[in-house]
């Protein structure tokens, strides 16, 4: 299929090493094969050839959104789409149950899915805990952690369709006997590096600490009470591990189930490694992110093309799903049952500094519910829109959008907000609803490379006010722009809470947002975001002080010690 308005597209430096490195395709001997245009040319064309009618419309019309840096979707349906193993979902969950047999065909099944450039999330929850009896062989139990440790070095071994490491989530509820051996096991800043951590909270728990009451750790199989604990001082000493080395997160889990669409299939256990995707056992999900930096001109958003893009964007996320090669049935029967996906955004930052809106301030937290509410809203409509065309999802009758009388949905969610790590590099935008890390930083990226960027939406201001981009420092940067500039640094944490909570009520799913704290925050300040974020209403938390981790991801230009602060989701 020959497209015939394709147009020229304009890329950044970094955007083009990131494409090159992980993206474009490569023959036998490990040559280039593909350009930066072609890698769009390549997956609107497979993403369009579901389309029943009009297919080569359809793919100028992706094209154009994601030449255009306005729309990415997420790596995998980048990397694979058009090619015969074309995996193209980015997170999975996989359930684990009380058995070496269910264990180990995880551990297959994991293999499977990151080898085919996806994430995978477990709960290790049903497993007995250490010392346990095992009656099959007249042993004891080694523990949820031990296994967690297997899965890691398995992780460790393969290499993600040839361009990333494989990513994992573990979750560990609350009440499990081995929650202190959890939330500690990376304190030593060498185990498990292929893991985040997350605490699945109940509401129970959270009244415990609030109410300084006992809390019962139980039995993961019979429900049977173990231990007795005081429920503040695990409260304490999880978040103390969080402050030392940003594990573990929390996941509501409570929360994440009362907004469950279809509650009748199972119940959440379990996100995707970055914590915006609860999901259940098998289930996968696609997600993409709109560009928020791009619609703004002159300090005016583009609603219109904001609304056409959105419709857009669901209709090429429904035939990602279509598009699909799954890694494993299950996979694919329960995913084509609720045919879930995930639309969120990037540049938020970008469009308050392209609004002249300090990041800081509460007309920030305003814009951002703003744009996510109309966001959801069109996004559903979008979704019923193709369900008078293609039918609704086949659970829609057992859903919970059913049970409220909403009109007929193609999809069982629609929204939510990805991290856009590397996605955000290519269209040259701050990622997801993260303030903006510096003006000039350090990025390291795959294969040991370490690129010095200057934000995008940072240099275009420098350059409209007539300066050149050569000596930009932070400090002139915060000069020029005035209060304006509000760098990831000077940010409070409640304001990133608040911030997450805004996007958080308009959203289907969840939210990946880090709660970034300077290196003289205190354990204090660690459990106070933890109280925040559950009373404003997110469905998980995660956070980072600077200084708590060895390696980072970005760094300040004047560091030679990897000082700075994160971007764990690159």
């Amino acid at each position: 299929m020959a497209l015939k308005n394709s147009f020229p597209i304009r890329l950044n430096p970094h955007a083009e090493t990131v494409l090159e490195e992980r993206y474009q395709l490569r023959d036998s001997s490990g040559q280039l094969i593909e350009t930066p245009k072609e890698v769009f040319l390549r997956v609107a064309k497979a993403i369009a050839g579901v389309e029943k009618k009009n297919r080569q419309i359809w793919a100028e019309c992706f094209f154009e959104m994601m030449g255009s840096c306005r729309f990415m979707p997420n790596s995998p349906t980048l990397m694979n789409a058009g090619k015969s193993e074309g995996q193209l979902s980015a997170c999975y969950v996989l359930p684990i149950e009380d058995s070496l047999e269910s264990i180990f065909d995880g551990l297959k099944s994991a293999a499977k899915i990151h080898q085919s450039g996806g994430g995978t999330g477990f709960s290790f929850s049903r497993l007995r805990p250490k010392g346990s009896p095992v009656r099959s062989s007249n042993g004891v139990a080694s523990g949820p952690v031990s296994f967690m440790k297997i899965f890691d070095v398995a992780t460790e071994t393969i290499k993600q369709g040839g361009t990333r490491r494989g990513a994992n989530m573990a979750v560990l509820n609350v009440d499990h006997p081995d929650i202190f051996e959890f939330i500690e096991v990376k304190l030593d800043l060498k185990s498990m590096t292929n893991f985040n951590l997350s605490v699945g909270i109940t509401d129970e728990f959270m009244l415990a600490v609030r109410q300084s009451q006992a809390f019962w750790l139980r039995d993961p199989k019979t429900g049977q009470r173990l231990k007795e604990i005081d429920a503040k001082k695990l409260f304490y000493r999880l978040s103390e591990a969080a402050w030392r080395c940003a594990d573990p997160g929390l996941v509501f889990l409570d929360r994440m189930n009362l907004f469950n669409p279809t509650p009748l299939e199972g119940a959440f256990e379990c996100t995707n490694p970055c914590g915006e995707q609860p999901l259940l056992p098998y289930e996968s999900c696609n997600l993409g992110s709109l560009n928020l930096g791009a619609y703004c001109r002159n300090r005016k958003f583009n609603w219109e093309l904001f609304q056409k893009d959105i419709h857009l964007a669901v209709r090429f996320l429904d035939n990602v799903i279509d598009a699909n090669v799954f890694p494993l049935d299950p996979c694919r029967k329960i995913t084509l049952k609720n045919r879930k996906i995930g639309l969120g955004v990037m540049g938020f930052a970008d469009l308050l500094l392209k609004m002249g809106i300090p990041y800081v301030h509460e007309e920030a937290v305003k814009l951002g519910e703003k744009v996510m509410s109309f966001l959801n809203q069109q996004a559903k409509a979008a979704s019923a829109e193709l369900a008078k065309k293609r039918g609704a999802f086949p659970n829609w009758k057992k859903s919970l959008w059913a049970q409220k009388g909403v009109v007929p949905l193609r999809n069982a969610t629609v929204s939510t907000v990805a991290p856009t790590g590397t996605i955000s590099m290519i269209a040259g935008a701050s990622s997801g609803i993260e303030p903006i890390f510096s003006a000039v930083f350090f990025r390291n990226v795959l294969n040991g490379k370490r690129l010095l960027e200057i934000h995008p939406a940072v240099q275009e201001l420098i350059l409209e006010k007539g300066l050149s981009v050569d000596g930009v420092t932070d400090e002139l940067v915060a000069k020029e722009l005035g209060d304006v500039w509000c760098p990831a640094q000077k940010v409070p944490f409640e304001v990133h809470v608040k911030v997450q909570a805004a996007f958080q009520r308009h959203s289907d799913s969840a939210v990946s947002k880090t709660i970034n704290f300077p290196q003289s925050a205190t354990v204090e300040d660690v459990a106070q975001a933890y109280l925040l974020a559950y009373e404003l209403g997110c469905k998980g938390i995660t956070v980072y002080r600077d200084q708590s981790r060895p390696t980072q991801v970005l760094e300040n230009r004047n560091s030679s010690s990897g000082e700075g602060q994160i971007c764990p989701s690159c």
